[in-house]
């Protein structure tokens, strides 16, 4: 074989799979037990064959021909008695000598029956002893009892000479009878050890293919499935450049350049995810950065406002009491234009540098009675609650890790809401429920007031969204904005309840701890001091 055919060879089988190697090792397998299960049943047929033959044929065989030798022998001597003394009693052992002969010859002929040797030596002693018994024997039988035959005496020699015939095809035929027994029971010790080869050899070769099968399935199932998983292991440990080799049948070479090719997706994806985290971390601190800046910027233009819209407010005002009345109708409206202005520019500044403090200025997390913060809120809210005359009910709240001006503030806003947008001619009804849900507590505020139509469940809680003019209801629209910052500070979240039709149902939930965050502002404390509004 050359080079060339080795190499296409080979190439050949590195393309077979597992399947097929199992499929030819299976069907080689078989080919070989099948092999070997016909050698052995052969020798065994054949060691039965023999074995019947040497104890069913040849050994009994040999035995009849000695029988029929005995009955011969027996004619011989009570017919020999009989012609030297014509006692009759010597007839008898001859007529018994006969039938013994006739059983043993029908016997022996039955069983060289497939014997065409045996069957003509068979012939050749019953054709001697024919001759021997009408030659001599039955005419000696024949004459008279009480006196010697004188046949005996006449025909002695004849009668010696055809028995000497007789005992000579009836010693070829035992002679040729122990050859055959002999010649049977030497094939059949060759047949045995035969035998005991096939069976060895068939041993031998049974743990040989087991042998050959397991090693088989350890190089080219097991050790490459081993190779196989200690590459998983080294790759799922954290060493993503650990290469996969690719080892075995075509399939499981396959299968490895599968998983390394994901190997190596995976090592571009997490390279691509660790740049876009670092975009991320860099755009996060980025983000927070401007969010300081920009809440320290609202913090000290909500306070730097305040001077100028003071004097404006104060001029206006002064300016309201010292010629309202001294000028024209519309010039006293314009200045009620200016003092109402001023002094919701004002309110809206305040209610701005409130929003801007909550998660800054307002993050002393402490543990915090709700049913208490609400009482107090209550209080403070007596008198519009009184002017409504609503009624307020509530479940018992539970104590939780909080801001206590935050949940104030948050109790505040939904409170007075609620009160505020009341149907006209109808008192207020506020209920306020807390329930545990999961990690989280529940807690809704009711009314019976004019509701929030579905469409603008979101929009309520953002910042300076107001869906009645001011001459309606008065507010910022900042209210419901805290309320959701306040809450998602605390790890919750809040919404209307859209399936409630006979009010309003503000939802929302609260962590039993809110959740890590920043501290106070990095302005300092007495910057702080500085920018608070003048009161």
């Amino acid at each position: 074989m050359t080079g060339d055919e080795r190499q296409s060879r080979m190439r050949g089988l590195s393309a077979w799979t597992t399947r097929r190697w199992l499929r030819v090792g299976v069907a080689v397998s078989l080919v070989v037990l099948a092999l070997l299960g016909t050698g052995g049943a052969w020798v065994l047929n054949r060691t039965e064959t023999l074995s019947k033959d040497l104890v069913d044929v040849r050994s009994p065989a040999l035995t009849v021909a000695i029988r029929l030798e005995a009955a011969v022998l027996n004619q011989e001597t009570g017919i020999r008695g009989y012609g030297l003394t014509g006692t009759k009693d010597f007839v008898t052992p001859y007529r018994q000598g006969i039938t013994e002969q006739e059983n043993a010859r029908a016997e022996l002929a039955g069983l060289l029956r497939d014997d065409p040797a045996g069957l003509r030596d068979l012939k050749t002693v019953q054709d001697a002893v024919v001759r021997w018994q009408e030659g001599f024997a039955r005419p000696i039988a024949a004459a008279p009892a009480g006196a010697p035959s004188p046949l005996a005496a006449q025909r002695a020699a004849e009668g010696k000479a055809a028995f000497d015939e007789v005992r000579a095809a009836l010693g070829g035929q035992q002679e040729r009878l122990r050859a055959d027994r002999v010649r049977a029971r030497e094939d059949l010790m060759t047949t045995l050890n035969v035998r005991n080869w096939v069976f060895s050899a068939i041993a031998v070769l049974i743990v040989a293919l087991t042998a050959l099968v397991f090693e088989g399935l350890r190089r080219g199932i097991n050790k490459p499935l081993e190779q196989l998983s200690a590459d998983a292991r080294a790759i799922s440990g954290g060493d993503f450049d650990h290469p996969i080799s690719p080892t075995g049948p075509a399939d499981l070479r396959r299968l490895s350049g599968e998983i390394d090719f994901m190997r190596r997706r995976l090592v571009r994806e997490l390279a691509s995810s660790e740049e876009t985290r670092l975009r991320l971390d860099a755009q996060a601190a980025d983000l927070q950065r401007s969010n300081a800046e920009l809440e320290q910027f609202a913090y000290v233009a909500s306070h730097d406002l305040q001077e100028p819209l003071r004097k404006v407010s104060s001029f206006t005002q002064l300016l309201q009491r010292r010629y309202g009345g001294q000028l024209d109708s519309r010039a006293d409206q314009y200045i009620d234009f200016a003092v109402d202005g001023a002094n919701r520019m004002q309110v809206l500044i305040n209610d701005l540098l409130d929003f801007s403090r909550v998660g800054r200025v307002h993050n002393a997390h402490q543990s915090v009675d709700l049913g208490t913060v609400l009482e107090r809120t209550l209080s403070s809210l007596s008198v519009g609650i009184e002017e409504a005359g609503a009624t307020i009910t509530h479940d018992p709240l539970p104590t939780l890790v909080a801001d206590p001006t935050q949940v104030g503030m948050l109790w505040q806003n939904l409170i007075g809401n609620a009160v505020k947008f009341r149907r006209p001619g109808e008192a207020p009804k506020i209920h306020i429920t807390a329930d545990r849900e999961g990690e989280l507590w529940r807690f809704t505020v009711t009314d019976n007031g004019i509701g929030i139509a579905p469409e603008y469940a979101d929009k309520i809680f953002v910042i300076f969204q107001r869906l009645h003019t001011k001459d309606a209801y008065a507010g910022s629209g900042i209210g419901l904005a805290m309320c959701k910052k306040i809450v998602e500070f605390h790890g919750g979240t809040i919404g209307v309840d859209p399936d409630y039709r006979d009010g309003a149902r503000i939802v929302f939930t609260l962590a039993p701890r809110p959740p890590e965050t920043p501290g106070p502002s990095t302005l300092p404390e007495a910057t702080r001091s500085d920018l608070e509004p003048a009161r």
